[in-house]
């Protein structure tokens, strides 16, 4: 059985064995376990936002499925032997407007989870920025 390697941990050995003179490495590794920290962060803010994409993407196939089965059954209980060309086009414009509205959920969903990621991963970098600064001015 292969042991598992943990990247961070591995990446934190070699760097306290990389020794410069006059250069602290702790502020340097506690720096880069921030950024995987804020990277696994918006990595799991994208995971839930998808989630809840493929939860609201299933809502609306059902919500079109029953919709399809209330026509249908309207249709079977008005007893008219022609279709009635009023009814069935109140019904396309019904569905047509019903999809726009849940395609612009969809994109709503999308964009704030991009949104999301995108803000956690800008506040990683001014505060890396910041950081990087203050350990130039430390020197």
């Amino acid at each position: 059985m292969a042991t598992e390697i943990n990247p961070l941990a591995e990446m934190t050995r070699m760097m306290q064995e990389f020794k410069v003179p006059g250069l602290d490495m702790a502020p340097i590794i506690e720096s880069r376990r921030k950024d995987m920290t804020a990277l696994v962060e918006a990595s799991e803010a994208a995971q839930v936002a998808m989630q809840a994409l493929v939860r609201k993407q299933a809502e609306i196939v059902t919500e079109a499925i029953q919709g399809i089965q209330e026509s249908a059954k309207a249709l079977v209980a008005s007893g008219a032997s022609a279709p009635d060309p009023a009814r069935q086009a109140a019904l396309v414009s019904d569905a047509y407007q019903k999809a726009l509205a849940d395609m612009k959920d969809l994109a709503e969903m999308a964009r704030k989870s991009q949104v999301d990621a995108m803000a956690i991963i800008t506040k990683r970098g001014t505060d890396s920025l910041a950081e990087t600064k203050k350990l130039m001015q430390a020197r």
